[in-house]
């Protein structure tokens, strides 16, 4: 009995002592932004701007330069799970925003059906882009974590709460939608389509209680054509900075220019070949593989990846290098993706190479762009069974 009491502590401090690293990380990384000022966490200032904006019925995707520079381009149901930080002086509201991302970050990497050492992998190579999110005061760790949490509720038979993470994720930042796929490893396949619908009408409502029925629908109206023009405006935009995508990444080396759609569809198309394994499924080595493909590809073929925004490929590569053979090549994508994804976003990168190499030819994507590969080609021809 003294045994295992000593194993539970030794347990416990080993969870204790991954959490302090990771709050310390995200502590930092958020007080180096506020020391700065307001201006440097624009962000946020866009993000508690849209409850302000619903509550007095203003437009949600003008701008608005006395109050930030850009616009939004998140969903009107924003407005709610952004309210109890939007009500508190920003540098409040900022500091315990970051931490809410990392922690409900760490929370959901803590229900994949890992080892303990296998999520500690996931989480120190996901911390670089952690703080890079962090440090920009972006949704991205949330975004993530729900994505991961719809899938875990899936894999616990709680469809009801999964489905709620997927509409959410939606209504926010559309990023959430990957998670429809999770229905084909889903038990209760009628309980997952009801509670889409109810989620989906239940979220839909909830901002009205603060605003009006004809705004949110107005705003909804609004939010397309805002996401529509600014896709327009990622296409065209060449310093490197924004449309870190596989379509950007074609663009800037090879200089053909290719709509969203034709690289598009091809994807959905690779993406859907794994599904057609059905005996695969009941692996869940399968499942979790093909989770981490969705978060890489969630970005990958987004024109609206920016550097944050890689906090969600990231994970997925951590979950996929966990989940693989230590082998050269997979060490070696690692490495890759490490340096090149993640680093090139710090100070540790010298600053002529990424203004000459790095930026200009969008290569942050490129790791990642490989190892969706690799991981699809895994999925695709492996024998999970075994």
């Amino acid at each position: 009995m003294q045994l295992l009491s000593a194993g539970v502590k030794f347990r416990k401090w080993r969870l204790s002592l991954f959490a302090l690293i990771w709050y310390a990380l995200a502590t930092i990384g958020i007080l180096l932004k506020i020391r700065l000022g307001e201006s440097k966490y624009n962000n946020f200032r866009i993000f508690r701007q849209v409850f302000w904006h619903t509550i007095n019925g203003t437009n949600l995707y003008s701008a608005y330069p006395s109050e930030y520079f850009d616009t939004n381009h998140y969903g009107p149901f924003f407005s709610v799970p952004i309210a109890p930080f939007a009500v508190v002086p920003p540098p409040v509201g900022v500091f315990f925003w970051c931490m809410a991302n990392a922690a409900i970050l760490l929370y959901a990497i803590r229900q994949l059906p890992l080892t303990f050492k296998g999520q500690n992998v996931i989480l120190l190579i996901a911390a670089i882009e952690m703080m890079t999110s962090i440090q920009n005061a972006q949704f991205n760790c949330i975004m993530t974590s729900w994505i991961i949490l719809s899938y875990t509720l899936v894999q616990k038979e709680k469809d009801f709460w999964a489905v709620f993470f997927i509409v959410a994720g939606t209504l926010v930042k559309l990023y959430g939608i990957v998670g429809i796929s999770f229905f084909l490893f889903s038990k209760h396949k009628e309980q997952f389509l009801i509670s889409f619908i109810f989620w989906l009408a239940v979220l839909f409502f909830i901002p009205v209680l603060i605003s009006s029925f004809s705004y949110i629908a107005q705003s909804y109206v609004d939010w397309y054509h805002a996401l529509a023009g600014k896709n327009a405006q990622n296409v065209i935009n060449k310093d490197g900075s924004i449309d870190l995508s596989v379509m950007g990444l074609i663009d800037r080396i090879f200089k053909i220019h290719l709509s969203n759609i034709t690289v598009l569809i091809p994807a959905a198309v690779l993406y859907l070949l794994p599904m057609l394994r059905f005996n695969q499924y009941k692996s869940t080595s399968f499942r979790v593989n093909y989770l981490a493909l969705l978060l890489i590809g969630v970005v990958i073929f987004s024109s609206s990846a920016e550097s944050p925004t890689y906090i969600i490929a990231m994970t997925g590569v951590g979950i996929w290098f966990v989940l693989s053979k230590k082998n050269t090549l997979n060490i070696a994508l690692l490495i890759f993706a490490l340096v090149l994804t993640s680093l090139s976003s710090t100070d540790l990168i010298p600053r002529s190479l990424k203004l000459s190499i790095i930026l200009p030819y969008g290569l942050k994507t490129l790791p990642c762009f490989f190892i969706w590969a690799h991981l699809l080609s895994s999925l695709i021809t492996k024998n999970f069974e075994v």
